[in-house]
């Protein structure tokens, strides 16, 4: 049973190019203490403080998930937040050597990569769970996201775009951390080749390239080896979609139905949830036996590198 904190083993690192800043960036992924959270620290900044990545601290929604504190900012963290919260990982330092996490390849995959090679490892401390009781919905120009009492972590999402390779994609997952690394970690960013000089002027997407997009002409993906997956694209927005959810700091049990949602909604959507305390309850759990004793399942994150830590 999933039912404990979870943290690395030992540190790792690696270094990539911000998608929208075009810089270098160093990264490293440190353990973290019991109820730490997932928290955030820029080396490049003149006065170091550290961001915790929670949905009171996001402060841009434009493009990707950027999260801020007194000034100090840290962008494009939605790949690796999907990482941790795919691996179960709920306490970690982050140090970067810029303002936002590379890009890699687009995907989560290279987190998940790093972060099972540093090992992860069992807390004492139990987590903490939000179980949906009541149904709940926010709607926005044709967006939506519905959420609503189930025995498990379940995400349907649907997009449907006027563009051919994006018409009427669904897909829905039955949350596991064997089917999140399996079918979505891997599922990669995507954009439109018209979109890209307008971007660029605005200083953004500075360091996209095919080596870390899927980009999309009028009718075509241009990547010379095409998808991953048929349906990648819907993928890779319930990717974005768990980043987002990773923001509350703790998993959901309930069932999502999602529609052409983005960034700025997901984050509309935790911040309503929260405030609509009738809809949910907090739970934890400080046995296996505890586990058993409710009508629905928490979710199963994966195997672990070694005993409590």
């Amino acid at each position: 049973m999933d039912y404990r904190q979870r943290t690395l083993r030992n540190e790792t690192s690696c270094t990539g190019i911000g998608l929208h800043s075009g810089q270098k960036i160093d990264l490293s992924i440190k353990p973290a203490p019991a109820n730490h959270g997932i928290r955030f620290i820029r080396k490049d900044a003149r006065v170091r403080s550290t961001v915790k990545a929670c949905y009171q601290n996001v402060v841009d929604t434009n493009l990707c998930t950027s999260i801020g504190f007194n000034g100090y900012k840290v962008s494009t963290i939605e790949h690796l937040m999907a990482a941790f919260f795919g691996l179960g990982i709920d306490n970690a330092l982050v140090e970067l050597s810029g303002p936002e996490v590379p890009i890699m390849d687009g995907s989560a995959a290279p987190f998940v990569f790093l972060l099972k090679s540093a090992g992860i490892v069992e807390q004492k401390a139990p987590k903490r769970f939000l179980v949906i009781q009541k149904p709940f919905e926010v709607c926005e120009d044709g967006k939506s996201v519905s959420l609503r009492p189930s025995k498990e972590l379940k995400i349907t999402y649907t997009i449907d775009f006027s563009h051919p390779l994006l018409r009427n994609q669904k897909y829905e997952l039955q949350f596991s951390g064997r089917d999140f690394v399996q079918e979505i970690s891997r599922a990669r960013t995507f954009g439109f080749l018209k979109d890209i000089e307008h971007l660029r002027s605005k200083g953004l997407a500075m360091g996209g390239s095919l080596d870390n997009a899927i980009v999309i002409d009028d009718f075509r993906v241009i990547n010379e080896d095409g998808l991953r997956y048929r349906d990648e694209f819907v993928r890779h927005k319930i990717l974005d979609f768990i980043g987002d959810l990773a923001i509350l700091g703790l998993p959901i049990i309930g069932h999502f139905v999602v529609r052409k949602s983005g960034h700025s909604l997901n984050h509309t959507v935790l911040k309503s949830l929260i405030e609509r305390k009738e809809c949910w309850q907090e739970i934890t759990f400080n046995s296996p036996q505890e586990c058993c004793q409710d009508d629905f399942s928490i979710p199963v994150f994966g195997s672990l590198d070694t005993a409590l830590a």
